[in-house]
């Protein structure tokens, strides 16, 4: 039987997300002036647009990305008469209506990445030539029963009109909005990516009648607010009535185990007295760190296990890590070794398991850590001079 307070487990249920087609917008990076407020660069927007469209505001469907300290923004619009009136009533009750690209707006880009969308009958490229603002946005129409070929042939000249690019992101599907947390943000889902479009950057880039979204946002925050009391009263209803319970119970409870404890005291503290001891003589016994023996184990008395390229420049052992663990860092100028060495170590009986994965490239030279658990009775073994079992 479900629990009558799932619904207070529930939260806010999964926005409601209006995807317009890329190919119906123009994109337009702008300029900015230096230390713009939110005001004056929504001015400046808004000039821009309307001297680089034929038609004045109120006949487009409009918004824009940008970030406080960007010295542009990143300005799309659409004819309004390209949707059709059906088209736009399909957007009632959306918490957010934006092209298909501006979901990946708020991806974390590195300087020189292009992201591309794959959509059945267009191909997407957003560039971000550095910073938080995407440079440029370019669509291409694909026939919907393009091959392969011809959709690659399409996404090498997209990233090529943008001057190549060091990072190229390329996502199949189309973005969808996780389920919502809270009402400060959506983030959208896009491959592995996750771009977060906090609260403000999504009010500018909603391309809806910008009236009618700030009644639309009014009476959103009005249902947020009344939920939240609903939930919180039911909620100090249900706490009021297990607390009271509970302290009928709890005193009944309470008596009947101060009594127990009562009688069962001084057997318990005999009790813990003996462990102590016994875990202090084993601990003086048996349990200690053994660095030395472990990196003899590593390298050979010899050195005749360790490929003479690898050289180690760390080495770490932490008893709160493990008695039997030791954690190792070198580099080398064979990357081939860090295998061979780590196949190597993989086959002495005294290691249970060993993990050498390559961190970093760095000119000839490859920097690698190396992780190995020892078998306890393998160590043990070493100090007494006996094998250790098979």
């Amino acid at each position: 039987m479900p629990s009558p307070f799932r619904f207070l487990r529930a939260g806010p249920p999964p926005p409601k997300v209006a995807l317009l087609p890329d190919s119906a917008f123009f994109v337009r990076s702008i300029p900015l002036a230096a230390g713009a407020t939110p005001e004056e660069a929504t001015t400046q927007i808004e000039l821009a647009l309307e001297a680089a469209s034929p038609f004045p505001l109120a006949q487009l469907y409009y918004g824009w990305y940008w970030q406080p300290g960007s010295p542009h923004a990143l300005a799309f619009a659409a004819y309004r008469r390209r949707f059709t009136t059906d088209q736009a009533a399909a957007w009632a009750g959306s918490e957010v209506v934006l092209p298909a690209f501006a979901t990946a707006l708020g991806l974390e880009a590195e300087p020189s990445t292009t992201l591309l969308l794959n959509h059945p009958d267009a191909i997407t490229a957003v560039h971000w030539a550095g910073g938080p603002v995407p440079s440029g946005v370019l669509t291409r129409a694909v026939d919907p029963a393009a091959t392969e070929e011809e959709r690659a042939r399409i996404r090498a000249e997209l990233v090529h009109h943008f001057g190549g690019s060091r990072k190229v992101l390329d996502f199949a599907g189309e973005p969808a909005p996780e389920p919502a947390r809270s009402d400060r943000e959506i983030v959208f889902r896009i491959g592995d990516c996750a771009s977060r479009l906090p609260a403000p950057v999504l009010a500018s880039a909603d391309v809806r009648d910008k009236a009618e979204l700030a009644a639309l946002r009014g009476a959103r925050r009005r249902d947020v607010l009344l939920w939240h009391v609903t939930v919180g009263f039911a909620a100090s209803l249900a706490l009021l009535a297990a607390g009271e319970f509970a302290l009928v119970g709890g005193r009944m409870w309470q008596r009947v185990r101060e009594q127990q404890l009562a009688k069962q005291k001084p057997l318990v503290e005999r009790i813990t007295r003996i462990h102590e001891y016994t875990n202090k003589i084993e601990e003086l016994a048996t349990k200690r760190l053994r660095p030395l023996e472990m990196m003899t184990q590593l390298t050979g008395v010899d050195l005749e296990r360790k490929p003479p390229e690898i050289q180690f420049t760390r080495m770490q052992a932490d008893q709160s890590k493990g008695l039997y663990t030791i954690f190792v860092e070198g580099r080398t100028s064979n990357p081939a070794q860090v295998n061979a060495y780590e196949a190597t170590l993989r086959k002495l009986p005294s290691i249970e398991k060993v993990d050498a994965p390559i961190l970093q490239l760095r000119g000839d030279q490859t920097q690698f850590s190396l992780t190995a658990v020892f078998k306890p009775e393998a160590l043990a073994s070493l100090e007494t001079g006996k094998p250790p079992p098979p």
